[in-house]
């Protein structure tokens, strides 16, 4: 069995066991998530489809970990100018277990 699950402006393909990075979400770490937000459910050959999501559907997760991504580097600069300017930035992230999907 596996769903479907729309999280942080993404889409992920979920089941049982598996261990996922979504956006930050505002859950200490073993804490339980519900996602609600599920798109489409498969159990073997029975395929249910949202339009746009499926209600009475949970996944539940448990948060393994609250974490940072690697750091990304930019540069702004105009010719002639003189003007240059260095940033960086990491993405913060959770680290979430799928327990279940509840049908």
């Amino acid at each position: 069995m596996y769903a479907v699950i729309a999280t942080g402006g993404k889409q992920y393909r979920v089941q049982p066991g598996d261990i996922i990075t979504v956006e930050k979400l505002p859950y200490e770490p073993e804490d339980t998530v519900e996602f609600e937000e599920v798109l489409l459910v498969a159990d073997g050959e029975r395929v249910k489809v949202g339009d746009p999501v499926l209600s009475g559907i949970k996944v539940t997760a448990k948060v393994l970990e609250q974490g940072k991504g690697p750091k990304i580097h930019g540069l702004k600069f105009k010719p002639k100018k003189r003007y240059r300017r260095r940033y960086g930035h990491r993405q913060r992230y959770t680290k979430v277990q799928i327990q279940s999907i509840v049908v």
